[in-house]
């Protein structure tokens, strides 16, 4: 491995996993190179978050980032950490400074019966990566105040205004905002993978409703699609849909899987939970941000597991699933491998996955899964997260690459 790829640590549970894969997974087999940024709470208070946006431009320069799960802070955390700010979602900075589209995925494995027993193929998400609620500015009102709408132009002179509301009591409000260029990028991201991948596109957003922003999404997403990807898509004999987001998530239920959902991004952020639990566990969900100018971030879709951590704090053996990390580590040493023409990394990197799921499909797992496996002559054994780890390690063998 030469070029290194940018770490970025995490909270809590996931921050614990990510030492023990790094100490099982990795070390012992591969020359790990990385560029680290901890963008653990308490580093990102100390720096006022500035370790977030160096670890983004990083990735920027590198081309390859692997994430661990982080915490967002609220009032709670706010006392918990005795934070100088409440520091917005790691997440929605990196994917604001990247401008990328998140891809998740389900991560299957035999055994694992879904919940929905008609989804036979995986269920893609693509999730919007930018602007929405993540890059809100809200505020509470007084009663008796109101609150507007304004734009300007770039001296400041008032263009339009628009009356969001006259409070009569005391309220909240907040605005948000997207660019045409964020959502074209989107379009082309989700049009390009559905091609390599051979995958219908089914796009869903509220237009009816939100009859300016959501419906300059499907406006977008229709021109784009009908200059420079309709051909395409004919001769690859795949299809491009667009419905409303209830429509569609009707249609998602009763199908049988094997489609590129298309979703905004806080619709992207429930239903891509909502397909890794019916598949399984929030654990068994792959995610990776793609930038436009293609670089590549990988993560756990799930978050920091704090049930988890407060018992690991108690010095009590948990069972978390450390599936999604160890694909997200995977995904990047593949992406590296790939990228820098070192075949054995990206060879390593596939047979860390094929371990652990042979692993899984071989009885051994975390406790999220055990009530989903049926496998016959197979029983399902439920083992802590370091057996599990160290199961997984059991099937790999090599020299360092």
């Amino acid at each position: 491995m030469t070029t290194p790829i940018v770490e970025m640590d995490g909270d809590e549970m996931t921050r614990v996993l990510w030492g023990w894969i790094k100490e099982i997974l990795l070390e012992p087999f591969i020359d790990l190179r990385t560029e680290y940024y901890d963008l653990g709470l308490p580093e990102r208070d100390r720096t006022c978050d500035g370790v977030t946006v160096a670890a983004a431009e990083a990735t920027k320069r590198l081309g390859v980032a692997v994430k661990c799960a982080t915490i967002t802070p609220n009032a709670q955390r706010m006392e918990e950490y005795s934070l100088h700010g409440m520091w917005k979602s790691p997440n929605g900075t990196i994917r604001r400074i990247l401008d990328g589209t998140v891809f998740r995925s389900p991560i299957l494995a035999k055994g694992i019966t879904p919940y929905v027993p008609g989804w036979k193929k995986p269920i893609v998400i693509a999730r919007h990566a930018y602007g929405d609620i993540y890059n809100a500015v809200e505020s509470r009102v007084q009663g008796g105040n109101s609150a507007y709408l304004v734009v300007c132009d770039n001296s400041g002179r008032e263009l339009e205004r628009k009356l969001i509301h006259g409070f009569k009591g005391d309220g909240v409000v907040q605005g948000v905002h997207n660019t045409e260029g964020s959502i074209a990028s989107f379009a082309r991201s989700c049009f390009n993978y559905a091609l390599q991948n051979k995958l219908d596109v089914w796009f869903g957003a509220k237009d009816t409703i939100s009859k300016t922003y959501d419906a300059r999404f499907k406006e977008i997403f229709a021109q784009i699609y009908k200059n420079e990807y309709e051909r395409q898509f004919e001769a690859a004999k795949i299809t491009y849909m667009y419905s409303l987001i209830d429509d569609v998530v009707a249609r998602i239920m009763r199908s049988n899987g094997g489609m590129l959902w298309v979703c905004k991004n806080y619709d992207g952020d429930v239903m891509s939970d909502m397909v890794a639990t019916a598949n399984g566990s929030l654990g068994m969900m792959s995610s990776v941000l793609v930038s436009p100018d293609g670089a590549y971030e990988f993560e756990a879709a799930h978050g920091t597991v704090t049930r988890h951590y407060y018992k690991h704090l108690n010095g009590e053996e948990t069972s978390t699933n450390p599936v999604a990390t160890i694909w997200a580590w995977a995904g990047a040493l593949k992406k590296r491998g790939e990228l820098d023409g070192n075949r054995q990394l990206a060879a390593f990197a596939q047979k860390l996955q094929k371990a652990t799921l042979k692993t899984i499909e071989s009885g051994y797992m975390t406790g999220d899964l055990v009530p989903q496996f049926k496998r016959r002559s197979i029983t399902a054994m439920r083992m802590t997260t370091r057996e599990f780890l160290l199961k997984i390690s059991l099937e790999l063998t090599g020299r360092r690459v």
